[in-house]
């Protein structure tokens, strides 16, 4: 059966979550434990877990380390994937600090640039390659996921030749909306919009 996109978010936020509990020496959770960390109803939780066939020992909650390993069953690709980064200025650096070593299924393997000074070096632990050696990188590594971390003003061009050199999932982290085929999974970013949602709500919740 195929996720909705938002239980996927969910999913993958309970893991994250999850992992922490573990950090802290919390073997066992309730979903209205896990429910309140994450800001949403005990409710949502327990339906996303039972869509996945997961359930709970009444009397001690959720096993955290079988419950991090069911969702991994379920979200994460069977063999690795690998990721490259498309515009390794602040933001791309950022990205690439925060991504690696996170998931053993998710790889970064690359990056792309167009920056003289920055091709042919390893960056933020990873190589930048330059930008047009995009397809040959792409095939080579095989590569299906890109994040796009470039000027908005190029982001079009970028993702139609990320898509031509064989890329089937896209991260835009830029300002500029993509279309892309039906083939290309695209998951949009846009930071503005989000820092615009934070100063309506405080203009809202005046105190």
């Amino acid at each position: 059966m195929k996720l909705p996109g938002k239980t996927v978010e969910r999913l993958s936020e309970y893991r994250r979550t999850l992992l922490g509990c573990l950090e802290e020496k919390k073997n066992f959770i309730f979903s209205h434990e896990l429910a309140a960390r994450l800001h949403i109803t005990a409710v949502q939780v327990r339906r996303d877990l039972m869509l996945i066939g997961y359930s709970s020992v009444l009397r001690k909650g959720y096993d955290v380390r079988e419950l991090i390993e069911t969702i991994g069953t379920i979200i994460d690709s069977e063999v690795t994937l690998n990721v490259t980064i498309i515009g390794i200025g602040n933001l791309g650096r950022a990205v690439a600090g925060y991504f690696r070593g996170k998931r053993s299924k998710l790889c970064l393997v690359a990056s792309f640039d167009t920056d003289p000074h920055k091709v042919n070096k390893v960056i933020s632990g990873v190589r930048c390659y330059p930008a047009p050696e995009m397809e040959n990188i792409i095939r080579e590594l095989d590569i299906r996921i890109a994040i796009i971390t470039a000027p908005a003003d190029s982001a079009r061009e970028i993702a139609a030749e990320a898509v031509r050199c064989g890329i089937k999932g896209i991260m835009n982290f830029t300002t500029i909306s993509l279309v892309v085929p039906s083939w290309v999974y695209l998951e949009e970013y846009d930071m503005i919009t989000s820092i615009e949602k934070v100063a309506y709500f405080v203009k809202e919740n005046k105190i």
